[in-house]
């Protein structure tokens, strides 16, 4: 078998039909959470997030505060748009015209309003990108029980479109590497000020979920918990990466933030802000906070961190430097676009390189029977074996 080609200039290489280099795929789709555009979205948004919790609106009100103390806008549209405009350039500057359509969960463009532009456009098999690096439920699974619903949907009204999507890519160097030198310029910013390592720690971040879904995350024949674990590995991976970059002895670990379940529902911590209070308590000075589970500064980011996380710090008296998410950092960017190529030479039947840092093996393109499963109501999902 060939591999996939890995520039523009080796395409001629290829065996197969020059159709371009995303050969099946005629579209991408990025897909992502979605989030509301002004004050009147919020409560509407927040309903769909939530839909068959029973939560009522005076609980959903409290937490649109969040939203609301931005102007009722979430950063993530427009950094998806952002995002979009950075593919676009990456593809055009290989050669690759595949065109690019946006759909989210939660909010307009819905995931069936994408399928809607896909058939419009003509568009026969698209190869989906998520806005979320990590195996779990509510990071892919539900992804793909959306995209099987707008299938549904759309394919009433005119032809079927075959979807596939690129693998959870927590591990693959574009968005694992590209974390590492964030963080690791972030600690050389503070070593030249003069700062001493040792009064320094390394908190990475990421969403909180219930250890229900956590302990089921990934393939069900495996062990579960990929979703902590995945996290787990990176983190340690970039600090071992800082510290052997920088000749220092950094400490790191990982924190959550972003708990929205009752009190009575066990989910993973510890806090950030709990853990801020013991470090302080501990004598620490500075804290490096890396959000290593996030794609970009959307709300999670911009209120849990940014907000509430930083006036935790200044109440405690410690110094807080928070490093970027990945956004539209070139090397991810383009680590997103070797994603789309070796899965269209997968979809071609070849046997591409699937880098992996940190690691030994890549996840599945194609996800494995049980993996991540819907705990409340069993669903359809496409881009599975389920």
């Amino acid at each position: 078998m060939t591999q996939q080609p890995q520039h523009p200039e080796q395409a001629e290489q290829s065996d197969q039909p020059d159709a371009g280099p995303l050969e099946p795929y005629d579209g991408i789709l990025l897909l992502s959470f979605g989030g509301p555009e002004k004050a009147e979205d919020v409560l509407p948004f927040l309903r769909r997030v939530t839909a068959g919790r029973g939560i009522p609106d005076e609980r959903l009100e409290q937490v649109g505060e969040h939203y609301y103390g931005f102007g009722g806008r979430s950063p993530i549209n427009d950094q998806n748009r952002a995002l979009i405009a950075a593919l676009r350039a990456e593809l055009d500057r290989r050669d690759i015209s595949t065109p690019i359509i946006w759909g989210n969960r939660n909010f307009t463009p819905f995931t069936a309003e994408a399928f809607a532009e896909a058939q419009e456009r003509g568009m026969r098999r698209i190869v989906t990108v998520l806005t979320s690096a990590y195996q779990s439920y509510s990071s892919c699974r539900q992804y793909r029980e959306d995209l099987a619903a707008a299938d549904a949907e759309v394919s009433e009204q005119g032809p079927a479109i075959e979807v596939d999507k690129v693998r959870p890519y927590a591990n693959h160097p574009g968005f694992s590497r590209t974390n590492t030198r964030l963080v690791t310029e972030a600690v050389r910013g503070l070593l030249r000020e003069g700062v001493d390592p040792a009064t320094v720690r390394l908190l990475c971040v990421t969403h909180s979920i219930p250890d229900a879904m956590d302990d089921t995350s990934g393939p069900g024949d495996e062990d579960g918990n990929a979703y902590s674990r995945q996290h787990i590995q990176l983190g340690a991976a970039i600090t071992e990466e800082v510290n052997a970059t920088l000749d220092t002895d950094l400490e790191g670990e990982l924190v959550f933030c972003s708990r929205s379940g009752p009190p009575t529902q066990p989910w993973l911590e510890p806090d950030v802000n709990d853990r801020l209070e013991e470090l302080a308590a501990d004598g620490v000075q500075t804290v490096v906070l890396a959000p290593i589970g996030f794609v970009s500064d959307h709300m999670e980011v911009v209120y849990d961190l940014d907000t509430e996380a930083a006036a935790t710090a200044e109440k405690l008296g410690l110094r807080l430097v928070r490093v970027p998410t990945v956004g539209v950092d070139p090397e991810f960017v383009s680590g997103l676009v070797d994603l789309l190529l070796e899965r269209a030479a997968e979809a071609r039947g070849e046997d591409p390189v699937r880098p992996v840092w940190p690691g030994r093996t890549a996840p599945p393109s194609v996800c494995a029977p049980g993996c991540c499963p819907n705990l409340r109501t069993a669903r359809p999902a496409l881009c599975g074996r389920d």
